[in-house]
């Protein structure tokens, strides 16, 4: 399929350089108007006026490439869902599908009834002797109709979005999971509020030796916080989430939570959200299982090892010669689970 797809762009791209070529095959044409002055014109050397049976030819391929268009976009909608992310691993997450599938499905249809009306203008209007285009200043009716609808439109997606946006940036709650995530070329490191569930000051002139996070501890609230390199999150649970880089401009992307926030070098950055489904839950789901079993077939076929689902943390900034490995295993357990492992780990203060 994917040699097919090269040929048909390899076929367009010698179509349109020959196009090109035709346009630009000239010759200069010298006429003297008057008292000895010259005039320079360019004039195609093929065929310097488009014939009626040009322009029936264009028209009428402008139908072919709409049907063509549609065909291939029906074909991408259809057969390429296993490229889209599962359900949503978060509560919030459900609120930004749904704006997703509403601004998809609205576009999806304005750009459909637009783009049908394009090629069949084109193909209706096309040159014909004799016939003369209708020609207007202006319609305020039309530029009212056309102006005002998408204006409310906009306005409603804008502050439905927005109201999204609140609801993930609501970090109040006493109960929530405090997590800072530390970002660094090219790698993520994490760590918990501990028992007072308050994180301890941390800076880039504290990083020495293991303190590779540059937690501060001079300040008491450091001592019982938890530094980790592999993250878990309880699920049913709010998680709150500050982030900090070391160096240079990240993005701590978690796609199947549908989060995504920059991580910005001498600031602190936050989110949240309510993981929804368990690590075990979620490698159970049949679109997952689908997914994961047509990447084992094609891992196998090279003698890899097969792929389990895991959710990741994901860097979605370019940030380096090494950004695409940049990623951090997420590990959503059961409340119980989640503090089992959570009273393994060693404090701060333990460990530096």
């Amino acid at each position: 399929m994917l040699a097919l797809f090269y040929f048909f762009v390899a076929v367009a791209f010698a179509i349109g350089i020959w196009q090109v070529n035709k346009l630009l095959t000239f010759r200069l044409i010298f006429k003297e108007i008057k008292d000895g002055v010259k005039v320079i014109t360019f004039e195609n050397k093929n065929n310097p006026i488009a014939t009626e049976k040009d322009n029936d030819i264009q028209g009428k391929l402008f139908i072919v490439f709409m049907v063509g268009f549609y065909l291939l976009m029906a074909y991408c909608l259809i057969f390429f869902q296993d490229l889209m992310l599962p359900d949503s691993a978060s509560v919030e997450g459900e609120d930004y599908d749904n704006l997703y599938v509403i601004t998809f499905w609205l576009i999806g249809i304005v750009q459909f009834i637009t783009q049908a009306l394009l090629y069949f203008f084109s193909y209706k209007y096309r040159g014909i002797k004799g016939r003369k285009a209708t020609f207007f200043a202006d319609s305020h009716k039309l530029e009212l109709i056309w102006t005002t609808i998408p204006t409310v439109v906009l306005a409603v997606l804008i502050l439905y979005g927005l109201s999204i946006w609140n609801d993930v940036t609501d970090l109040e709650g006493d109960d929530a999971v405090l997590v800072e995530i530390y970002a660094k070329q090219f790698a993520w490191e994490a760590r918990y509020a501990g028992r007072d569930n308050e994180l301890g000051r941390g800076n880039v002139r504290n990083i020495k030796g293991a303190n590779t996070i540059g937690i501060d501890m001079s300040d008491v609230n450091s001592h019982d916080d938890i530094p980790v390199r592999e993250l878990h999150l309880p699920v049913g649970k709010k998680v709150v989430f500050k982030f900090r880089s070391q160096d240079v401009l990240h993005s701590a992307y978690m796609p199947h939570f549908r989060a995504q926030m920059n991580c910005v070098p001498g600031m602190v950055t936050e989110f949240g959200f309510t993981p929804k489904f368990t690590t075990h839950e979620m490698r159970q789901q049949r679109d997952v299982m689908k997914k994961v079993s047509r990447v084992n077939i094609a891992r196998a076929a090279k003698g890899e090892e097969p792929y389990e689902f895991d959710y990741l943390l994901l860097c979605n900034k370019i940030c380096g010669s090494s950004h695409y490995n940049m990623q951090m295993k997420i590990v959503v357990d059961s409340e119980k689970d989640y503090l089992i492992w959570l009273n393994q780990q060693k404090t701060a203060k333990e460990l530096f």
